[in-house]
């Protein structure tokens, strides 16, 4: 679907590596980052915002709301709190 400038395939490498670079110039960790820890704090984010499931299962491209509450609901609430903190910390109140 994407390219390099070159025009061969991005790989899962080059995607990875040019995120901790994006990450980093934001002032964090590049290696604690990744595009899933992008999706899940996306979903975590959506979530504790009161976006209701169906919405949020259309937006990372669920067919249903069934795989995105298996593989995402039963993280995301016990990481809300700590994640909230988290970004307060990095943002400011």
């Amino acid at each position: 679907m994407f390219c390099t400038r070159t025009g061969t395939p991005v790989t899962a490498h080059n995607v990875r590596r040019d995120l901790r670079k994006v990450v980093e110039a934001a002032g964090l960790t590049g290696r604690e980052w990744s595009p899933r820890e992008l999706r899940h704090s996306f979903v975590s984010v959506l979530s504790d915002s009161g976006v209701p499931i169906e919405d949020i299962s259309r937006l990372v491209g669920h067919s249903n709301t069934v795989v995105t509450e298996t593989v995402y609901r039963h993280q995301i609430r016990p990481v809300i709190m700590q994640g909230a903190a988290a970004m307060d910390k990095i943002f400011g109140t």
